[in-house]
């Protein structure tokens, strides 16, 4: 029934109960709906517009994710929080609240995602979870309000497009300087509202972690979402978190809208202000002046970007009069990081660490920039404004590590 389909049409086609094609507008039926502190006050405020009193269909797929100003700092974020509070409380709905971390990461380790589950939420970074063989993403106030009243919403199905990674990745390389490749090549809008295949046998060896990393920057490339071939090792990084019986692979003659092949990059890339898509080679860029660095974000802030980080800090100082800045995706994240010694690390080298938490990835958090002040980030977006009024650099968490140590852009190479 769902031969000669891509990965995504496999999801939406099993939650109809039959093969869709691409660009048919279908009524999808929703496995969970997720509202920020950031932006659940406008969806509840929405709803009760238009429902008043009346029931969500279902609380049991409905989520609350704190996330964004943790905790509070301003009358406004309070009242915020609070509102969401109070609406869960009144209709039974789960909130992870300031104590958890980043939402999309929380609601994973949580096991409220599996493959094939089909995820709406406020953040336009929810598409990450197509690591986690999900179609999750974000939309806007209307769908979400619309979502839980009915438990579903309406889809174009979007085409795809299927990128073929060739080579490897070499000392002192990640995921994050894959995509930043791609992301270069394929520009801003190259997947706009399309789904996005990876292949390749780097791919095919990725983790978990390496995998999110990659889905969290194909918003960057407007994409609706991305898949990745689900091997054994996949399916067991994410049972545990989640038991589930099925995962969906494209099919071998599934159409694509276009195909590309895309070598891995030879060294580290940076992504200079003000678009992601700016990306350039290390030794491009190497020497820029920075005054702070950033590791977190829903991009890389799992335990093995902390690793990595950690590698490069231990018995090392940061450069005197430097800022680098340190933030555990979740709450389980950095109890592993602590168990592990990483914290100890940090601090030991003159790392300030905070509270898991979106962070650095928007201007509501300690850390903004003075005007003239650049930050080197491993977080997904560097426009104007973006964390205040200087100058954003995407990299590896491994090139925020190390130009940590030197106070400038630094190939981490060198000590790897």
């Amino acid at each position: 029934m769902l031969v000669n389909s891509t990965v995504i049409q496999k999801i939406m086609g099993e939650k109809v109960g039959r093969k869709v094609e691409v660009g048919e507008k279908i009524l999808l039926p929703l496995d969970l709906v997720v509202m920020r502190d950031f932006g659940g006050p406008n969806v509840i405020k929405k709803y009760v517009e238009k429902f008043g009193e009346e029931r969500p269909l279902d609380a049991r797929k409905i989520a609350f994710t704190f996330d964004l100003h943790l905790p509070a700092r301003q009358i406004k974020e309070a009242e915020n929080q609070k509102a969401c509070r109070e609406f869960a409380k009144k209709y039974g709905i789960k909130v992870f609240d300031v104590n958890n971390g980043i939402g999309q990461h929380t609601l994973l380790e949580n096991g409220m995602i599996k493959p094939g589950s089909v995820v709406i939420g406020t953040d336009s970074h929810m598409n990450l979870l197509g690591a986690a063989n999900s179609f999750s993403t974000g939309v806007g106030t209307t769908d979400i309000v619309a979502g839980m009243r009915f438990g579903k919403t309406w889809f174009k199905v979007p085409e795809t497009i299927k990128i073929n990674v060739e080579g490897g990745l070499s000392k002192g390389v990640y995921a994050k300087d894959l995509i930043l490749h791609i992301v270069k090549t394929l520009g801003s809008d190259g997947a706009a509202y399309k789904a996005v295949e990876f292949y390749g046998d780097i791919i095919e060896k990725m983790n978990l972690a390496a995998r999110i990393t990659m889905a969290s920057m194909v918003t960057e490339m407007d994409g609706k979402i991305s898949f990745f071939p689900m091997n054994d090792a996949a399916k067991e990084e994410l049972r545990k978190y989640v038991s589930f019986d099925k995962v969906y692979n494209a099919d071998g003659d599934a159409e694509y809208a276009e195909e590309y092949t895309i070598e891995t990059p030879s060294s580290p890339q940076i992504a200079c202000p003000h678009s992601p898509d700016n990306v350039k080679s290390i030794e491009e860029v190497e020497g820029v002046e920075i005054n702070q660095a950033f590791i977190g974000s829903c991009t890389n802030g799992r335990l093995e970007d902390l690793r990595e980080a950690a590698k490069i800090l231990k018995g090392r100082k940061i450069k005197e009069g430097f800022r680098l800045i340190i933030t555990p995706a979740t709450i389980n994240v950095a109890r592993e990081a602590e168990e592990r010694g990483y914290i100890k690390i940090f601090l030991e080298a003159g790392a300030i660490v905070t509270n898991p938490s979106c962070a650095l990835c928007t201007i509501g958090h300690p850390g903004v920039l003075a005007t003239g002040d650049a930050t080197l980030s491993t977080s997904n977006r560097n426009f104007p404004g973006k964390i205040g009024k200087g100058s954003i650099y995407l990299c590896s968490p491994a090139v925020a590590a190390y130009s940590a140590i030197k106070g400038k852009i630094a190939d981490p190479r060198e000590v790897l």
